[in-house]
């Protein structure tokens, strides 16, 4: 390829990858503390070390090289991590492109919904502007991704105000959304969609033990779901 000086041009790939934004990993980083900060949770260091599955030095590591070389977080005295205006905006970004390409893989291409996180990060680093504008058109203006996590620009935050955790017993159970930790465990996926615990779903809630889980009811129906598998299903009492 040449420019109109007929020198050649470098390769868009390498054009690519020349650039000084930030490396997957950061980038990983950058999406944890997004949905902690939007769901209105503590950023700390030490939540992030557990959401990210790393010893709390790797996360220091990490956390010091996005605030002082790359300028997209700052840290208070007391430890609390937010985003600076320009993390923000391309975490933003990040998780909307991320979304975006969930609901297309599912509504468009018709991909099995346990395996669209994986495919969706694949992907989404790799999207042209071009390429997400298209996809962007053809999923229109879908709220949330399949998952049930707000697509930002499309929603204004997070439906589902009740984990089943807190469930009542007697009541009935709606629920609105998965928690972004769930989308990293695909077997666990696979298990909540066979077993009909997506968003939308509703349960009539028979009993509730911290120890034992929550029981619930559903036409021609019964499942029990572990205390842990409980606090990462978000939604409504009814």
């Amino acid at each position: 390829m040449t420019n109109p000086t007929g020198a050649r041009s470098p390769h868009p790939r390498k054009r690519h990858l020349s650039g000084e934004g930030p490396t997957e990993k950061e980038r990983e980083y950058l999406e944890v503390i997004y949905y902690l900060a939007a769901r209105s949770e503590p950023v700390i260091a030490a939540r992030l070390a557990r959401w990210m599955g790393v010893q709390p030095p790797t996360v220091t590591v990490m956390l010091r090289q996005l605030e002082e070389k790359k300028k997209l977080i700052a840290r208070s005295a007391h430890g609390e991590i937010t985003l600076t205006p320009e993390g923000f905006t391309l975490a933003e970004a990040m998780v909307r492109r991320h979304r975006i390409l969930e609901r297309f893989l599912v509504d468009v291409m018709g991909v099995a919904w346990h395996q669209i996180h994986e495919e969706a990060v694949r992907l989404e680093h790799a999207l042209s502007p071009t390429m997400e504008e298209r996809i962007t058109a053809l999923v229109g203006d879908s709220p949330t991704c399949p998952h049930g996590n707000p697509i930002p620009g499309n929603a204004l935050g997070y439906d589902g105000s009740t984990c089943l955790a807190e469930a009542v017993p007697g009541r009935r159970f709606v629920i609105r959304r998965i928690v972004e930790e769930a989308e990293e465990n695909t077997d666990l996926i696979r298990y909540l969609q066979s077993n009909g615990l997506v968003p939308g779903a509703e349960f009539a809630v028979s009993d509730v033990s911290p120890s034992f889980g929550v029981a619930l009811q559903h036409p021609g129906k019964t499942i029990t779901v572990s205390a842990e598998i409980a606090r990462l299903l978000w939604g409504e009492v009814m």
